[in-house]
């Protein structure tokens, strides 16, 4: 199948899953005078717009800091409430949420209850990851556990400018397979680009990269 030619199927015989990270980082005010949780708010309620269109039933959605919160079946008009309950505090231990994401896809594959196409499992998150190692582990063992490519896609979306962060998303994004995962599921963007590119191709991009 060429998913170019055909993106409008693959996108929508899939499950989408955000991952938005919770932590104290989450808290700085950036130019323009919102915090990066408000600035997270409406990108997340974007994001979730444009699912809606590929995932009728709702998105997964998980708050992470030193430990996470899942929501199920959430949809844009539950997106505002999500954060006018929840405030940044905490570390950013990604690890752990990213693995029991993972997980989940995988059962869900094994008993009939996966999506046809896979699952993209989009990051937004600005702070440096407790355990770098632990994480590299995690995707690569979710590559290894692939029938093809495309069948999971994994993009990073980094709030901020952190140097360290940025450096780190680089070798998620392209040096993984060195490390030995089979594909290379992983791609990586900052809030910024997404304002010059379309929601639609961010993830369509998390499918192809």
């Amino acid at each position: 199948m060429d998913i170019l030619l055909d993106s409008g199927s693959s996108l929508q015989q899939r499950d989408y899953t955000l991952i938005i990270d919770q932590s104290e980082s989450m808290g700085i005010v950036e130019e323009g005078g919102k915090t990066r949780w408000e600035l997270i708010q409406d990108a997340t309620l974007a994001l979730a717009t444009q699912c809606e269109q590929f995932d009728p039933d709702g998105l997964t959605i998980y708050l992470f800091a030193n430990h996470f919160t899942r929501y199920d079946k959430v949809t844009s008009t539950i997106v505002p409430k999500i954060f006018e309950e929840n405030q940044p505090s905490g570390k950013t231990y990604l690890t752990p949420v990213l693995k029991h994401a993972t997980d989940s896809y995988f059962m869900r594959r094994a008993t009939g209850y996966s999506q046809l196409n896979g699952e993209t499992i989009i990051v937004i998150t600005a702070g440096e990851v407790m355990s770098p190692q632990g994480l590299k582990d995690v995707i690569i063992n979710a590559a290894n556990q692939l029938q093809r490519d495309e069948e999971m896609a994994i993009s990073l979306i980094q709030v901020g400018d952190n140097p360290q962060v940025t450096q780190f998303f680089r070798v998620l994004d392209n040096e993984l397979q060195q490390e030995g995962a089979k594909f290379d599921i992983c791609d990586t963007l900052t809030l910024a680009n997404m304002a010059t590119i379309s929601l639609t191709d961010v993830l369509l991009n998390a499918i192809i990269d």
